[in-house]
């Protein structure tokens, strides 16, 4: 029987589900003159649900609900609070991007709002079948934001190809799961955990769901080489949608690899030295292939696997120090990667996209606040001291070191050096190329858009400086500081 209390850790998601519902239902009566409205609302969702999950701060013991099926504890909070930040910047970066090309549609921000809600799901998650409801409920909600121009036949293309290729990985993500059901006889994580130590003569099943298990979260962080739906699926959708989709899902998928590897397999090793190998792979593919890219958009989507090669790091240490760290890195790259995007959008206009590095040409010359911003980004996405990124990439490698992994973290090192050309680039056509003749580059005249891109980026310098907090709070959550 379900008791009253059960409710009680589900408030901010309950909530959020009930808001949802709301707007989905008001936007219907709102007019596209009054479109703003649908947007206020969105965010004051999403600022609402922030204080619901933050009401009592973050949860320092865990409190389960449905019997274990939802669990609230410190890595939840933390991963909804930054997952509702950078939902709501996408929001605001999003808003002229879609008025230009007529999209500031509430189809937008109900999509994002379920995906949200899928992403709170899924980082709580204390049951597979939890795990597969929110995972699904993110992925459909990406499928139809990737298709939300329906007129361009390259988002409608990505979203075919992220619905076809995303169907695959769920299915052998559930063979996993099936694989570890018949093995220990549980979908509750904890059982399975309890159960996994004397596993005996089912540990050949066993180890076949984890295999599939990683191949499923490797191909939901976009892990090589599981990475090919990635760049299409980031340059065919509206960029307003990539400034999503690539950042606030991949707490998402921290918070699965955290549910699945350190919460339901935890004492089998394999899984550990299978990460390390796709980390290898994601940084060479990710580093290498970034490269050759023209198209911003492209480019970063390629880095995006690079970075995961570096999460992956954290998460092969198999320790909580180690899950920390790779906490600590998801949080800094979604707050980087809204960022990043957001540069895109901030030169785009009606029938321009911007997603081309010529296009930022001697940016510096005509509006260098903005160049200097964009500097902070992408030299943050580089590892560059003394700001965020440097910060976040350090914590990984140290962990790899201290799990006896001085080989991959070397490997780390080297790709990371070859990564930082495709960033350089970017600077050296802001700061030394001269823009072409006739050659506009309007900003985005939103003045809210532009207050909190210069906020995006300063903040990678101040968080460069005051990282330690935010790290001990990592740390904390993963049981690695008391």
């Amino acid at each position: 029987m379900i008791a009253t209390s059960d409710f009680i850790p589900l408030t901010p998601e309950l909530f959020l589900l009930g808001a949802t519902c709301v707007l989905l239902l008001a936007d219907l009566f709102i007019s596209d003159a009054r479109r703003g409205l649908t947007h206020f609302l969105g965010l004051l969702t999403l600022v609402a649900t922030a204080a619901l999950t933050l009401r009592n701060g973050v949860a320092t013991e865990a409190v389960t609900a449905f019997g274990g099926m939802f669990i609230r504890d410190g890595v939840a909070d933390v991963l909804k609070v930054f997952a509702l930040l950078v939902t709501g910047a996408a929001f605001v970066y999003a808003k002229p991007y879609l008025q230009d090309r007529g999209l500031f549609k509430g189809e937008f921000y109900v999509l994002c709002l379920f995906a949200v809600l899928g992403i709170m799901l899924l980082v709580s998650a204390g049951n597979l079948i939890s795990v597969y409801m929110g995972l699904e409920l993110l992925a459909l909600s990406s499928y139809a934001l990737v298709a939300l121009d329906r007129d361009s036949k390259l988002a409608t293309e990505a979203a075919m190809k992220y619905f076809v290729l995303g169907a695959l990985a769920s299915g052998m993500l559930l063979y996993g799961m099936s694989m570890i059901y018949g093995a220990t006889g549980s979908l509750d994580i904890a059982t399975i955990h309890a159960a996994v130590g004397g596993i005996g003569e089912n540990r050949g099943i066993l180890l076949l769901g984890v295999v599939f298990l990683v191949v499923g979260i490797a191909f939901k962080f976009g892990a090589a080489p599981f990475h090919m739906w990635l760049p299409d699926v980031y340059q065919g959708a509206p960029t307003a949608v990539t400034a999503f989709i690539g950042s606030a899902p991949k707490l998402a998928a921290f918070g699965m690899a955290y549910r699945l590897l350190e919460g339901a397999v935890g004492d089998v090793n394999e899984w550990r030295h299978m990460l390390a190998w796709l980390a290898v792979l994601s940084l060479a593919i990710g580093n290498v292939v970034a490269i050759a890219q023209t198209n911003l958009k492209r480019m970063l989507a390629y880095s995006t696997i690079s970075h995961v090669g570096f999460l992956f790091l954290g998460l092969s240490a198999g320790t909580p120090a180690g899950y920390g760290a790779a906490m600590f890195y998801a949080i800094s790259y979604a707050l980087m990667s809204v960022g990043a995007f957001a540069a895109v959008m901030l030169l785009a206009r009606k029938g321009f996209e911007a997603d081309n590095i010529s296009d930022f040409r001697g940016l510096n010359q005509r509006h260098p606040w903005y160049a200097f911003i964009i500097l902070l980004l992408m030299a943050s996405l580089a590892g560059f001291p003394p700001l965020f990124g440097f910060w976040a990439k350090l914590a990984v490698l140290e962990a790899a070191l201290k799990a006896d992994m001085l080989w991959l973290a070397l490997v780390a090192v080297v790709f990371a050096v070859i990564g930082a050309y495709y960033y350089l680039r970017i600077i050296r056509t802001m700061y030394f190329d001269a823009p072409e003749e006739g050659e506009k580059q309007t900003l985005s005249p939103d003045p809210q858009f532009r207050w909190l891109l210069t906020v995006n980026g300063l903040a990678m310098l101040a968080l460069g400086v005051f990282w330690g907090p935010l790290m001990q709070w990592c740390l904390r959550a993963t049981g690695a500081a008391d």
